[in-house]
């Protein structure tokens, strides 16, 4: 979703740079405008450094070809929300009149989006009572005011007038946006990460998980409120701040942590790239090479089935599957075969998403469904990933409605379980 910040004039402006990155950290695509007093307190550069677009300030911006967009309304339109943070006594004078004299007040004249303001001033202009009959005119044009807090002002008085924490507005927004706290007391087990098995004390089978997309879910699901515990193999990324890690190496190591913790989780989402096989033996020294070496690998535990089996009532499990080809079908198949509530498949073949890329694109599957999920960043995908999982959460929507004999009879058409290989 598309969040456009408003920064007007006021000293409270350094604190807008920590609002943008509070919305950005919620996966959400964010711009912003500076009013010419703004650009005295913080540089327009800091923005568009963070945001990756250009910051907009001027009504005289010539465009790059004579039938582009207008900008101050085709950004209106772009925008899902506007909010303006800080929102000084002169901003809140125009939005109420209806002045338009700069981009930012010409932008919300135009804009059929949710409107929220932070208001931030000096205590006696915030009590004025222009000041408050002019809030009291946009609140009854439905702009939803986020009242400014109590303490010490830059001016050195004590009284209302510090605009609110950016963490505070930015959950306003949120839930303006219909994406707030949906999460709130559900415990999510997230798999992150591949695992090890090793051959020896120096070698190892692995993959090429970076673990980025089990790390953004975690962080989309505590953003929405919930308790996150998130078990992980090897991986160079930070968890999110509050979550729950517990660092593993190897697939029966990931499955013991699971299993122990699944019975406090109402949501397990398995996104690890779980070893599909363990060497036979391990070597106990470090093997020299002397020609061709042949491997004897047995299957490892199949976590995800194991997690269906022993599912508490209420619990939803959803399994990722990482293919090269027929990516749909054989995703499919996996639903079947495991007996999660939905699988995500995802195409890792490809060479511009996937394993260690920011990106990825997806196919959410039910067994009545197949949602595309287009390509976007990780963190925004964990967040339409969730979105789906939710929605799973409405009556009627867990199971497609077949009779047991018509689930046996596709159950029986999945590929069969993996046997022991050899290679040479």
């Amino acid at each position: 979703m598309k969040v456009m910040v408003g920064v007007s004039g006021g000293i409270a402006a350094y604190k807008a740079v920590e609002l943008v990155r509070a919305l950005q950290r919620h996966a959400l695509d964010v711009r912003v405008t500076m009013t010419d007093a703004a650009t005295q307190f913080i540089q327009p550069l800091t923005f568009s450094a963070l945001t990756g677009h250009r910051v907009l300030r001027s009504l005289w911006h010539t465009p790059d070809s004579p039938d582009a967009p207008i900008d101050h309304i085709a950004e209106a339109q772009w925008a899902d929300l506007l909010v303006v943070a800080p929102a000084t006594a002169d901003l809140l004078a125009r939005f109420a009149h209806g002045l338009a004299n700069d981009f930012l007040t010409t932008m919300y004249l135009a804009t059929p989006a949710p409107v929220l303001v932070a208001p931030a001033m000096n205590s006696l202009m915030w009590q004025h009572p222009a000041t408050q009959a002019n809030v009291e005119i946009l609140r009854q044009r439905g702009v939803r005011i986020v009242e400014p807090d109590a303490g010490q002002l830059a001016c050195g008085m004590v009284g209302p007038g510090r605009m609110a924490e950016p963490e505070q507005i930015a959950n306003v927004v949120l839930a303006a946006l219909g994406r707030s706290h949906d999460l709130a007391g559900e415990v999510v087990l997230i798999t992150a990460a591949g695992t090890r098995e090793a051959l020896d004390p120096v070698r190892f089978l692995g993959n090429r998980s970076s673990g980025k997309m089990g790390y953004a879910l975690a962080e989309a699901a505590q953003s929405r409120g919930a308790r996150v515990i998130l078990v992980s193999g090897p991986s160079a990324l930070q968890p999110p701040i509050h979550c729950e890690l517990l660092r593993v190496t190897t697939a029966e190591e990931m499955r013991q942590a699971v299993l122990v913790r699944q019975p406090e989780a109402t949501i397990v989402i398995k996104s690890a790239a779980v070893a599909d096989y363990r060497p036979v033996t391990v070597a106990a020294q470090k093997m020299r090479r002397q020609g061709p070496l042949v491997l004897e690998l047995q299957p490892t535990e199949d976590i995800l089935a194991e997690v269906v089996q022993r599912r508490i009532p209420g619990q939803l499990i959803v399994g990722f599957a990482a293919e090269t080809e027929d990516t749909v079908e054989q995703g499919r198949a996996k639903l079947l075969r495991k007996g999660a509530d939905a699988i995500v498949v995802n195409d890792v073949g490809r060479e511009d998403i996937g394993f260690d890329s920011d990106e990825n694109a997806a196919t959410f599957l039910t067994l009545s469904t197949a949602i595309d999920l287009p390509r976007m960043s990780k963190r925004k995908l964990g967040d339409r990933i969730l979105d789906e999982i939710v929605a799973l959460r409405r009556p009627q929507s867990l199971l497609v409605e077949l009779s047991s004999a018509e689930l046996e009879s596709l159950r029986e058409q999945a590929p069969a379980p993996r046997k022991p290989i050899l290679i040479e």
